[in-house]
């Protein structure tokens, strides 16, 4: 008989809704098991996929219940500007999850009020958890240090450096004594996987390691000309690619590491272009020696494709990131990407071979390597080859879909 599971995803427009979304199409579209979702907004018509915000009394519900799980942090004034949730108020209870006649209970990011800490510990039946971002295993916080007292290693301890209420402690706590059970994990990097591993909340859970999934028939090689006139970018110039939603105003997405690199590389590639996407132009744009296209938010995946086309190199600067899909989706459609080394961007990049990874967190070191990718046609022309055959090899929705499968198995024979 063939397996089935039930995806859960509260988010909406974010990175965790797309890889969520692509895994279910995933096990649709090769029917390796029966797959469902449930969501906290649906955009689109799938009869597979189900909204807890159809209708006016669910949108008046979700505005409430957002409301409600976040008053604990207007207690805390002390925690600085990183996301963090509490986990706290739920839309989705336990009872709903229990009662779906799925074989596995499969969470992605759960936030935004969409399913509790305590809701999640009610949950009987086998559990699959996808990380995509370091809440799970943290206090509120979505992002985090990685050092070696991080509190999500230690223990969330009383700190006396937090005056007033400490709104991490306080939601650690609460999953410390909701999670009894074990939960498998899954983790798309192993540097995330390790950081689970090493938490003082998941350290006894099982985790698995598997990555995005990626549709490498839409996300692919398309000829660069076509692609630069259809988005309306100069023929003649070098391309710099960098994207990811509110980039420029996220400091773990290292917009303030890139900018000098940017100034740095113009002054030896002038026929270089910087373009932004996943936001607008801000009203004060940053004032840099290079012509920046702003390209505001893409959302379907064949403008994206033809801008990843269109690029020379794609740059992901960021301090942590788990597996961005900005990296995969570059590198499927022959965009050979510059990164840190460091995080989850080990497991996206294969260094010398589908791009270049440079010391953390050297915006010199970045440029360096930016200009090497420009000025070398050959350079990119083979790195180009390289990542298209790593996509399929690694992401593509048939090999990720089967690794799930193997995890489902693993979670009910437990």
């Amino acid at each position: 008989m063939k397996l089935s599971v039930t995806h859960y995803s509260g988010d909406r427009l974010g990175g965790a809704a797309r890889a969520a979304l692509r895994l279910h199409a995933a096990f649709r579209q090769h029917q390796i098991l029966d797959s469902n979702m449930v969501v906290a907004e649906k955009t689109n018509d799938d009869y597979t996929i189900s909204s807890l915000n159809e209708g006016i009394p669910g949108q008046l519900c979700s505005i409430i219940k957002s409301a409600v799980d976040a008053l604990p942090r207007r207690l805390s004034s002390s925690h600085g500007s990183m996301p963090r949730s509490a986990g706290w108020a739920t839309r989705l209870t336990a009872k709903d999850v229990n009662a779906n006649p799925s074989d596995i209970a499969h969470l992605h990011w759960i936030n935004g009020a969409f399913l509790s800490v305590e809701e999640v510990g009610r949950i009987t039946k086998p559990l699959v958890w996808t990380l995509h971002d370091m809440w799970p295993f943290c206090g509120a916080e979505h992002l985090a240090p990685d050092t070696p007292n991080a509190r999500w290693r230690i223990g969330y301890t009383p700190s006396s450096d937090i005056g007033g209420f400490d709104f991490d402690r306080w939601v650690w706590k609460r999953k410390k004594a909701s999670w009894k059970k074990p939960i498998h994990i899954v983790t798309p990097s192993r540097w995330m996987a390790d950081c689970a591993r090493q938490s003082l909340l998941m350290c006894d859970f099982p985790v698995h390691v598997v990555p995005n999934a990626l549709d490498v028939d839409t996300y692919k090689p398309m000829d660069k000309l076509v692609a630069r006139r259809l988005l309306n970018l100069p023929a003649n110039r070098k391309l710099i690619l960098f994207g990811a939603i509110k980039g420029t105003q996220l400091s773990y997405k290292g917009w303030d590491l890139l900018m000098p690199a940017l100034a740095a590389v113009v002054k030896e590639s002038p026929d270089a272009d910087a373009v932004v996407f996943g936001q607008g132009c801000p009203q004060e744009p940053p004032e840099l020696p290079i012509k920046i296209h702003w390209m505001g938010h893409l959302y379907d995946d064949f403008t994206l494709a033809a801008l990843y086309s269109a690029a020379d190199t794609l740059v992901i600067p960021s301090r942590q990131e788990n597996l961005p899909q900005t990296g995969s989706e570059a590198q499927a459609c022959g965009c050979p990407v510059v990164a840190f080394d460091a995080t989850g961007l080990k497991d996206v990049v294969s260094h010398e071979k589908t791009g270049l990874l440079v010391k953390p967190y050297d915006s010199a070191e970045l440029a360096s390597a930016i200009v090497a990718m420009l000025k070398n046609d050959e350079m990119r022309r083979q790195y180009g080859i390289a990542t298209r055959e790593r996509a399929q090899r690694l992401w593509s929705y048939a090999t990720v879909a089967g690794q799930y499968k193997y995890v489902y198995e693993t979670a009910i024979s437990c």
